[in-house]
């Protein structure tokens, strides 16, 4: 009877054993086929495809000078006597603010000017002689006509020696000291308006055709970037130079009130090249290349499926799609190197 209730009791425990048994075996593989599932999928971060205006923008390097600007320099190679100006004076145009050696050796200051004596001299005599009936009145012309004739080489000589300002502006460099030689087309004081200035810059052969006279400009220096004034493109040039390849462009525009902006100042030209608008944008992170062109990965019901795409413009954010992908349409913008076409992805970022 003993023995009896003992198997009774086994026959008991075996079965709830067994269940348990069984219980843990199907926990475990519920377990395995969820990390077989989990490992099987790409890790990935997205973004939506927008509508929005783009712009491509470059930015330029180049130089300040003043709207208008003339280098005073000389016609002889003369020493140069006294220069009567110094940087940031203002100067009024005619003004003679070089002044060059009179006796020197390519000077003939000294003999046009005993020329122009004598031959006003002759015509005051000339005139009175005329008037007693003693010459012609072709006698009088002949010395009207020399004394013309030296006055205009006396002229020439005084303003070869006694350099005067051609524009009235503020003087922005002196390049040459008292004692210096001054040669011929050499650059001896620098003049310019700066109420008006002009930024020069080079642009290259690939962008030149997208820049056009009277287009709007940014331009600012980087001693205060926050300042940024509102410029036109003035001048193109049309050929390259030589040896930058590249094409000078010039942008004039009204100098600040405390003139900011000086002569010699880097310049820089924030300019729009291209422009798209209401157009799909995504991010340039989410473009990928192969041999079919340029693709993107879309998702649709947490599958990746890869597109090919047509690019417009970018800003160096975003690149405009001219076809492939429609407005809001999700897009892979990290983990793409890891899928396929039809791959099942996890997103990390939504």
């Amino acid at each position: 009877m003993f023995l009896l209730n003992r198997l009774d009791k086994y026959m008991l425990v075996l079965p709830l054993a067994a269940a348990l048994i069984s219980g843990c075996g199907k926990k475990e593989a519920k377990d395995e086929t969820k990390n077989l599932a989990f490992s099987d999928t790409v890790s990935v971060q997205i973004d939506k495809a927008k509508t929005q205006d783009i712009e491509l923008i470059k930015t330029y390097s180049g130089n300040f000078e003043g709207e208008e600007q003339a280098n005073v320099s000389s016609k002889i190679a003369e020493r140069i006597v006294s220069i009567k100006v110094k940087v940031g004076d203002q100067v009024k145009a005619g003004k003679a603010i070089v002044f060059l050696d009179k006796a020197g050796a390519s000077s003939q200051y000294y003999q046009a000017e005993a020329a122009f004596h004598n031959t006003a001299k002759d015509l005051d005599r000339m005139k009175a002689l005329l008037k007693e009936g003693a010459i012609s009145q072709q006698a009088l012309d002949g010395a009207q006509t020399s004394y013309n004739i030296a006055k205009a080489n006396f002229e020439a000589a005084k303003s070869s020696v006694e350099i005067i300002a051609p524009i009235t502006g503020v003087v922005t460099a002196v390049n040459m000291n008292p004692g210096d030689v001054a040669n011929p087309g050499a650059s001896i004081v620098t003049v310019a308006n700066t109420s008006n200035m002009k930024a020069i810059f080079g642009v290259n052969e690939a962008e030149i055709a997208s820049l056009s006279l009277g287009q709007t400009v940014d331009i600012y220096t980087d001693v205060k970037p926050d300042v940024i004034r509102k410029g036109r493109v003035k001048e193109i040039s049309r050929s390259a130079d030589v040896n930058s390849r590249s094409f000078e462009v010039k942008a004039v525009f009204q100098n600040t009130a405390d003139k900011l902006f000086k002569p010699g100042m880097f310049s820089r030209v924030k300019v729009v090249l291209k422009s798209q608008k209401n157009c799909v944008t995504v991010p340039n992170t989410a473009l990928t290349n192969s041999d079919k062109g340029v693709n993107i990965f879309v998702i649709t019901n947490n599958r990746a499926y890869m597109k090919n795409v047509q690019t417009g413009i970018s800003d160096g954010k975003v690149t405009a799609i001219l076809s492939g992908v429609q407005p809001e349409e999700t897009v892979v913008t990290l983990g793409m190197n890891n899928l396929k076409d039809g791959k099942v992805v996890r997103i990390d970022n939504k």
